[in-house]
């Protein structure tokens, strides 16, 4: 990529993005972050605020050691005391940035400050010279730049490029300019800057309106080529400009901006994992890196999407570092998604009649629940292939349980047939009845899930019971419903069972399952 059109990633994660309340973060996450920013290629990380605290001090000093591509930067008031403490805690860093900053609106020099403008003025002259004795890359902001008169931003930018800064940055500190007006700002100071061409000039916008990565790309187009901002747009009060929505807008829309980062995009979705870990969670429908951004539930954009994944996505899932794209099982699911969801699950021989059948249920079930996961769908499917009466059923249950002796279930079972009774003691009244259950059918396999969950209030509420058994890799789940915890609890696991034999038939249709357990229990 030429210098022309290259722009410069300044991350300020650890910075900006960690005054946002509830974001802060341990030095250990600081470095854990640090690692993945450096490998995914970001220009700057500004690690910190050293002179803010000893452990903003210790982070940026840490990380500043431990980055092998990216520059470390530290950032600071106009004051002697925070460039010092920014260069001690940058210093064991072969290169490295100060940022430096001032207030240059009329109401912050007032009510901030209590400065004049052209105290603010001399103030650029003495600190960014400061700055610049201890590194040539000194970058200044005028903090609140979008309320800044034009003619002071320009001169105040034409002093700090003399004074030593080669970065200066316009900063929408409170996310009040709209794309068209930033535009202007950034094209009057490319223009009427003499020395601007000394320079590159950045931009660092909030989102107070919703606008920070608008404005951020306004202002890429009309000059800037280094832009702030955070992943997972995290920052105070409504955020920064979000890293991978700017990065992704350039990639993806590279023929209206035909620039360049250095960012592997592949590692976007880890980033924002790591970063989301550190802090909190991204909302579901956050773009590109939110749990949604790449799942489709309407059945248009699923048929859409099984016919050309053109349709209804600008950018492939791989790019961003996700897996693939999900259809999202739901009750806007169409048919044609939901037999290419069957597919994807084994179901690959079955008729177009339990296909519908399985569809309805599917409807009446996505009414009722939120998630449908695919252990529901496989769940439905079986319904629909069972042909005749389960292999096994519960016919009686006795359980014994409370204090002085063990719990104790009397089971009967009909088990192909076959009329069969147990009685087991166990670990609590549901462990007794489980064990009853593999005596009469004997079995092997893992209890993943048991699950009980009252349908409506009150001590006579009907229960229903989840089990979730799991054998070879393959697994089912059974649900039951009763006013008696312990009936549900028989029938659910008992379901789950009856289940994984039509699971076991479809992998391996030459030997029924009847035959298979004539066998077992002969001892063959």
């Amino acid at each position: 990529m030429t210098d022309k059109n290259k722009v410069y990633i300044f991350d300020t994660t650890m910075r900006d993005g960690e005054q946002s309340p509830g974001a802060s973060m341990s030095l250990e996450e600081k470095i854990q972050i640090a690692r993945v920013f450096d490998e995914l290629g970001i220009d700057i990380i500004e690690a910190g605020f050293p002179i803010a605290s000893p452990g903003d001090f210790e982070a940026t000093s840490e990380v500043s050691k431990i980055l092998k591509k990216s520059i470390p930067a530290g950032l600071s008031r106009h004051s002697k005391k925070d460039i010092d403490r920014c260069y001690e805690a940058l210093k064991h860093a072969p290169r490295f940035r100060i940022h430096t900053f001032i207030s240059t609106s009329p109401l912050h020099m007032k009510h901030k400050l209590n400065k004049s403008s052209e105290e603010v003025y001399e103030s650029i002259k003495e600190h960014v010279t400061y700055a610049r004795k201890f590194t040539d890359d000194v970058e200044w902001s005028c903090e609140d730049g979008t309320r800044t008169n034009m003619d002071f931003m320009c001169r105040t930018v034409e002093l700090a490029i003399k004074s030593g800064a080669k970065t200066i940055n316009i900063p929408d500190t409170v996310g009040y300019t709209v794309p068209s007006e930033f535009t202007k700002i950034i094209q009057t100071l490319m223009n009427k800057v003499p020395n601007i061409d000394k320079a590159i000039l950045s931009v660092h916008c909030h989102n107070d309106l919703g606008l920070a990565v608008a404005n951020s790309l306004a202002g890429i187009s009309a000059g800037a080529r280094q832009v702030e901002c955070t992943i997972n747009g995290i920052g105070e009060r409504a955020g920064n400009a979000s890293l991978e929505e700017i990065v992704m807008a350039i990639k993806t829309r590279n023929d209206l901006m035909p620039y360049e980062t250095g960012i592997n995009t592949t590692l976007l979705s880890k980033a924002s994992k790591v970063v989301s870990n550190a802090t909190f969670p991204v909302q579901f429908n956050k773009a590109i890196v939110g749990k949604n951004a790449f799942a489709h539930e309407a059945g248009i954009h699923q048929d859409g999407m099984l016919k050309n994944r053109n349709t209804y996505e600008i950018m492939t899932p791989e790019s961003v570092g996700v897996k693939k794209t999900s259809l999202v099982m739901g009750k806007h699911s169409g048919r044609h998604a939901f037999k290419d969801k069957l597919n994807e699950l084994g179901y690959v021989d079955i008729t177009d009649d339990v296909i519908q059948t399985a569809f309805g249920k599917f409807k009446v079930l996505a009414d009722k629940k939120k998630h449908v996961y695919d252990d529901d769908i496989a769940a439905l499917v079986d319904d629909s292939l069972i042909k005749e009466d389960n292999v096994i059923n519960l016919k009686s249950l006795k359980v014994f349980a409370g204090t002085g002796e063990p719990q104790r279930a009397e089971m009967t079972l009909e088990v192909y047939g076959e009329i069969k009774k147990s009685t087991e003691t166990g670990d609590g009244p549901v462990d007794a009845i489980f064990k009853c259950i593999k005596t009469l059918y004997p079995h092997d396999v893992n209890l993943q899930l048991y699950q009980v969950h009252a349908v409506t209030e009150g001590t006579d509420a009907q229960a229903t019971v989840s089990v979730r058994i799991e054998e070879n890799g393959k697994t089912t789940v059974g649900q039951a419903a009763d006013t008696d915890t312990l009936v549900a609890s028989a029938n659910a696991y008992i379901n789950a069972l009856n289940k994984m034999i039509i699971k076991r038939d479809k992998i391996a249709p030459g030997q029924s399952n009847e035959q298979k357990y004539e066998q077992k229990m002969k001892g063959i």
